[in-house]
């Protein structure tokens, strides 16, 4: 396992239990059960949860997938929310994380430089 797909994991398991910190026991909610509230939050990224304890190589891909929302939401919580915004910042970073380690990878493939072609082929 490449050390990126090390930190993919690593975060993609960060984000999960910072939902379940966040919603169910930092920051619950006044209207809404806080258990129910924090696996609605958890339950996106759950399956690639699964994935790395399973240690699939396809773990990072689902991870990046689901991270774009957590992306979405913790860049507007920490704009309109200052209660909770070192949460929300902690979240959107997580996501860009998962996101760039899910990548990582592949574009160090694509852009590895090649040695040039032989003469006159």
């Amino acid at each position: 396992m490449s050390r990126a797909r090390r930190i993919t994991a690593a975060a993609i398991l960060a984000l999960f239990a910072l939902q379940w910190a966040w919603h169910g026991w930092l920051a619950p909610p006044r209207t809404v059960a806080p258990w129910l509230l924090a696996a609605g939050f958890a339950l996106p990224v759950l399956p690639a949860v699964v994935l790395v304890l399973r240690r699939n190589p396809r773990a990072g891909f689902w991870g990046a997938v689901a991270a774009l929302p957590y992306f979405c939401h913790g860049v507007m919580l920490a704009w309109v929310d200052p209660d909770v915004r070192l949460l929300a910042l902690a979240e959107g970073a997580l996501a860009a994380v998962i996101v760039v380690g899910a990548s990582w990878d592949g574009m160090r493939a694509r852009f590895r430089r090649r040695p040039p072609p032989a003469p006159g082929l």
